[in-house]
């Protein structure tokens, strides 16, 4: 017997994983988005628990999930919950991949979304560590599987209101630049997402050694001029930058819900962009 879900089920955007491999004979290639959540299971500091990119990632995708049309041909696949992390290999609990190994597993994944016909697909991110590792994989699956390939990381989405506020002007600019794992803003949405989860008494700031660099070396503090290769214990020895003592709940789950509906607007636009964006090669100058 078929039963109707409750009227209060939440809504959710469509798994990859629910189709019966039949039905991919029937989705549109020039429509049809798949999108590869990453997370990572890394240290975040004392205060938060391992799981803090991953739990945002999916959180931030149940928030889009209600501004998503059900028609919308978007097909979430698996979760990663571990990725290419060495920069928190030196805390106990961290859980890395060799960058060949995530280099080859996300390209593997990719493969396979192109064989099921999907030229489509959107790499949603949620830790910092990716984000090169994104732009080598969309590259090589569009050069070999002529796959249209977007990173997206939550945390440069715009985080606006109904009403026109932008949130990240809550947060300082100090912050903005120097709070860059596990402090106000990573830790605010913890306790929104998993309030249970996050240890309070932990709370405090955590200075980067960054701020430091930046007052004594105009190029090489500028953050655009050099990037360093650090390790987490370089940055602060207690595995956060930031002041996650600010953090606050409600100011979470507001960014939550406004990450949310940016990931939404940025999937119908993905829908819409026509396949003949990926040019099959090179012709003559006219």
């Amino acid at each position: 017997m078929h039963t109707r879900a409750p009227a209060d089920t939440p809504v959710r955007l469509k798994r990859w994983a629910d189709l019966p491999w039949p039905a991919f004979a029937a989705l549109d290639p020039a429509r049809t988005v798949a999108v590869l959540p990453v997370g990572a299971t890394e240290q975040h500091g004392p205060h938060l628990p391992l799981d803090v990119d991953t739990a945002i990632v999916d959180a931030v995708l149940a928030a889009a999930a209600p501004h998503v049309p059900a028609p919308a041909p978007v097909y979430v696949l698996p979760t990663l919950p571990v990725g290419l992390s060495p920069e928190h290999a030196r805390f106990p609990g961290t859980l890395t991949l060799s960058a060949d190994t995530a280099l080859a597993l996300w390209r593997d994944i990719g493969a396979s979304v192109a064989r099921a016909g999907v030229r489509k697909l959107v790499i949603f991110n949620g830790h910092g560590g990716h984000v090169g590792l994104m732009d080598l994989v969309g590259r090589e699956l569009r050069a070999r599987h002529d796959l249209l390939v977007w990173g997206v990381n939550w945390f440069h989405l715009p985080l606006i209101e109904p009403d026109g506020h932008d949130l990240e002007t809550d947060v300082s600019a100090h912050e903005r630049r120097f709070g860059v794992h596990a402090g106000q803003v990573e830790t605010a949405l913890m306790l929104a997402i998993a309030p249970d989860r996050v240890a309070c008494e932990a709370l405090r700031d955590f200075p980067s050694t960054s701020e430091q660099r930046a007052r004594r070396y105009p190029l090489l503090g500028n953050g655009r001029s050099a990037k360093l290769a650090w390790q987490m214990q370089d940055v602060n020895p207690a595995g956060a930058a930031g002041n996650a003592a600010a953090a606050d709940a409600e100011w979470g789950r507001r960014a939550v819900a406004a990450a949310g509906r940016a990931l939404a607007q940025l999937l119908h636009e993905v829908i819409e962009v026509p396949l003949a964006t990926a040019v099959s090669g090179p012709t003559a100058a006219r």
